[in-house]
């Protein structure tokens, strides 16, 4: 058995490895060693996240998903979150979070009775309950940025995300130089609209 840890922050403004250390002390405090760390800066509301599929890659029968909260795990819709549990199953993975105790059993359980298969139960529908609130959560917060931003517009005062200067002189730099538009989304993260419209300024200053 392997314990791999999962550790997520939504952006890169974010210290996706801030809950590395509680990981490791609750690993050692019941005598289980962490074989690796899988750390990504990635929306829990998105399935596209390549660390947490690398570390199911690597996981074999029995072995633990061991994450902080289980909004670290899931913040998915309901039809995402069964994908996810689905494969989750298949590799017939535990997953064990730190703000679920029904799950710290499972870190040193390695029966296959009745007991365990009823605790797994108990795990999972708990699992569920909670990535429920996470993407509760997660949906009303949306709901309020959206409203605030729709009265910051009705008042006038809207000013929308501040421009980051320095990436976009950098992209204007690379545009200049006639690099692709594919290679600048590649190393910059830029969107396509971001760069239109860095072109469009380009344009108007020659």
């Amino acid at each position: 058995m392997h314990v791999r840890a999962y550790l997520r922050a939504s952006t890169k403004d974010q210290d996706a490895s801030r809950a590395k250390d509680d990981l490791f002390r609750f690993a050692a405090e019941r005598g289980l060693k962490i074989a690796a760390s899988y750390v990504e800066n990635e929306s829990g509301a998105s399935l596209a996240r390549p660390e947490l599929f690398r570390l199911l890659a690597d996981c074999h029968p029995g072995d633990i998903l061991l994450v902080e909260q289980v909004d670290r795990l899931s913040r998915l819709n309901a039809a995402d979150w069964a994908r996810l549990k689905a494969e989750i199953q298949q590799r017939r993975v535990k997953v064990v979070a730190l703000d679920l105790p029904t799950s710290w059993m499972m870190a040193t359980a390695d029966k296959d009775d009745i007991q365990s298969r009823m605790l797994d139960a108990i795990n999972g529908m708990m699992l569920d309950m909670l990535a429920a609130i996470a993407r509760k959560e997660y949906e009303d917060r949306r709901r309020r940025q959206a409203q605030g931003i729709a009265k910051a517009k009705t008042d006038g005062v809207y000013k929308g995300r501040p421009e980051d200067a320095e990436r976009n002189a950098a992209i204007v730099q690379m545009l200049a130089s006639g690099q692709s538009w594919n290679s600048i989304i590649k190393a910059t993260r830029c969107s396509r609209s971001t760069l239109s419209r860095l072109a469009k300024r380009i344009e108007q200053g020659a």
